[in-house]
């Protein structure tokens, strides 16, 4: 097992390789660079990108010095703009250099931000980790067990009931269940029950450990719904299937014929076969939870996390926030891949990667 999670871990390196070389050429081809993002800010109204905290107020008034108004900006300006953002080098060597500071876990600075890359994602992950864990968490504790119990009572009402809810929850969109939960327990038009927006009170600082504990879990409670509510049909209903298929085989009629209670041959024989496509699942689930639907649910609920920090890097382009994070969520989500794989030896010690390789 040990040669074969070595393999994954070296195999991590040219796939992690290629997909910053096919997004970096991809950038190549975008229009509208921070360069020019900078300049179209100049030569019109407000602060050079205003939506976007920090940053960018000494480049805006270093230019209007030399422009009256801020219009009819010079060349020079631009070629400054362009050799402080390093854009003056040949796209294949800024690649390579971009490729070695990574691999010396530097992650830049941001253009519009004065703050390193590292440091910028560390600020914004407890958001988006928070939303994403405790998303992924419901939806495996709640999922699997009712679509055990589906498998268990197939064709019951319990099962026609519970497969026409999870259906109609996977068909509303996250942001609509979201804004209804908004209006509903948030002081919208009805009930103030939750908070409206953070995912801490003011006087957090204030509160025992207990009340912090309290406080940081209630601030949870409706992003985490609304995030959710579109995750437990696939996995219900997978799980429903994984276990309905293992039910009808030989060693599960012969097991019962042996004289097992029937939850000893549904946990102890039928599980540990029927889990293995559940857990299969499990990566493209907590990455697609935790990087994929958190943007709105974070705009909805004023979170500031890493999708609400990509959304605004990508709009302003800047590149070493966007490079920076695609690293990061890459290598991330290759990790995820492999525990997934000790996952299925744990679940079921007869697979074997290593005689398979």
């Amino acid at each position: 097992m040990g040669a074969y999670i070595l393999r994954r871990l070296l195999l991590v390196i040219p796939t992690l390789f290629g997909v910053m070389l096919v997004n970096f050429a991809l950038t190549q081809f975008v229009p509208g660079g921070p360069v020019d993002q900078v300049l179209a800010q100049l030569e019109g109204e407000g602060d050079v990108f205003a939506a976007i905290s920090g940053g960018g107020g000494e480049l805006q008034s270093e230019a209007e010095s030399q422009t009256p108004g801020g219009r009819g900006l010079s060349d020079e300006i631009r070629e400054e703009l362009v050799r402080e953002f390093g854009l003056d080098k040949p796209a294949w060597e800024r690649f390579w250099l971009m490729m070695g500071n990574y691999v010396r876990l530097d992650f830049g600075e941001s253009y519009f931000r004065s703050i390193g890359v590292l440091e910028l994602v560390l600020e914004k992950l407890p958001v988006s980790l928070s939303l994403g864990l405790w998303s992924t968490l419901i939806i495996y504790l709640i999922s699997i067990p009712l679509g055990i119990r589906k498998a268990v009572h197939d064709g019951s009402r319990f099962d026609t009931w519970t497969s026409g809810a999870i259906i109609v929850g996977y068909a509303i969109p996250g942001f609509l269940f979201a804004i209804l939960l908004l209006v509903l327990f948030a002081g919208g038009s009805y009930l103030q029950i939750f908070p409206l927006r953070g995912l801490t009170s003011d006087n957090f600082e204030e509160l025992s450990f207990f009340g912090q504990i309290t406080d940081y879990l209630w601030h949870l409670i409706l992003p985490v719904t609304a995030l959710s509510i579109s995750g437990f049909a696939t996995l219900t209903l997978l799980t429903k299937n994984s276990f309905l298929d293992e039910i009808k085989k030989q060693y599960v009629i012969t097991a019962k014929a042996k004289g097992l209670s029937e939850s000893k041959v549904l946990y102890g024989h039928v599980f540990r076969n029927a889990m293995l496509i559940v857990i299969a699942g499990f990566p493209a689930l907590f990455v697609g939870v935790f990087f994929g639907g958190s943007l709105i649910i974070e705009t909805l609920f004023s979170l500031d996390g890493l999708g609400r920090l990509g959304f605004e890097a990508a709009v302003s382009r800047d590149y070493p926030v966007v490079f920076g994070t695609l690293f990061a969520f890459g290598l991330l989500g290759l990790v995820v891949g492999i525990l997934s794989d000790l996952m299925y030896v744990f679940i079921d010690p007869r697979i074997d990667f290593e005689a398979r390789g």
